[in-house]
């Protein structure tokens, strides 16, 4: 049976996906010297353009999206006979996941035939957006929305998200990261290794010394934590740093090369967060990642 997919434009999937494969984004909204913005089509995003102006000091807030936004988006849906699978940006660092709950429970109410199925992906970016992709692959298999809800539900735990930033002012400015006072500044060149750990929350594991050692210890975490690389497609999500792309991309080939890269520019509302020369990877690996210990 059909359902509707349902993701935000923090989950980072390109438009041409989104409308190739039948899934509906809800739009967050940034804005720039008070003006709303909302980026709805990802091929219009002009990144460069965005992350130049926020090291030029143009500064980017964001605001939370209300019960009453998801449901004029989850209603279009119900009108159409479809029940809804709802993967959410993490809990740990949005409240988005509550706000849709209330959403959904207004709307259960309205539409008692109807079954609203909320998924917190403990995630964000591709974090997000691959468990995103996995939910239409499953659709497309033929499998219930209940079916779908259950495997992601179990496959988010296993999704690794390895991240360094060029500047921790953005995460801490936004209390985005949860143990901050652990994490040395950027006087003595030193860089934090950045996860997701098992709440959802952004928290610093390790520090190295200097970008180009960041991204290798990246690839390090990689080659450590991967499952199944040659059968899985992984994600990197970069805040204007090509560059720094390409390099990752061939350590990543090495020794574990995955069947395809997925790249994409972080978009503007969790890059406004990440700040310029934010780079990360995800991908399928170690559930226990998300539990090892992070800096006290």
């Amino acid at each position: 049976m059909s359902f509707s997919i349902i993701t935000d434009t923090s989950a980072n999937l390109p438009t041409p996906w989104l409308k190739e494969n039948r899934v509906s984004a809800v739009p967050f909204s940034y804005f720039i010297n008070g003006r709303e913005h909302k980026c709805i089509d990802t091929l219009l995003f002009n990144a460069k353009k965005f992350y130049t102006a926020i090291r030029e000091g143009t500064k980017v807030t964001t605001s939370l999206i209300s019960p009453a936004a998801y449901s004029d988006y989850f209603r279009a849906a119900l009108e159409n006979g479809e029940d809804i699978l709802y993967i959410s940006m993490s809990s740990g660092i949005s409240g988005s996941f509550q706000a849709a709950q209330l959403a959904a429970h207004g709307l259960s109410e309205e539409f008692p035939e109807r079954r609203i199925i909320l998924v917190d992906s403990i995630g964000a970016s591709l974090g997000e957006g691959l468990l995103a992709m996995k939910a239409v692959e499953m659709r497309s298999a033929g499998m219930s929305i209940e079916e779908t809800a259950a495997e992601l539900e179990q496959m988010k735990t296993s999704m690794c998200q390895v991240f360094t930033v060029d500047d921790l002012m953005h995460l801490r400015s936004t209390g985005r990261l949860s143990n901050a006072k652990a994490v040395i500044g950027s006087v003595l060149n030193i860089k934090p290794l950045l996860k997701g750990d098992s709440a959802g929350r952004i928290v610093s594991f390790a520090k190295t010394r200097g970008r180009r050692r960041s991204i290798e210890a990246v690839a390090d975490q990689y080659d450590r934590l991967v499952s199944d690389a040659e059968n899985q497609t992984i994600g990197i999500a970069h805040a204007d740093c090509m560059d720094d792309v390409e390099y990752l991309c061939g350590l990543l080939k090495r020794n574990n090369p995955p069947k395809e890269i997925m790249t994409v520019d972080y978009e503007p509302v969790t890059g406004a967060h990440v700040g310029p020369g934010a780079l990360a990877l995800f991908f399928f690996g170690s559930r226990e990642f998300r539990f090892e210990k992070a800096f006290c």
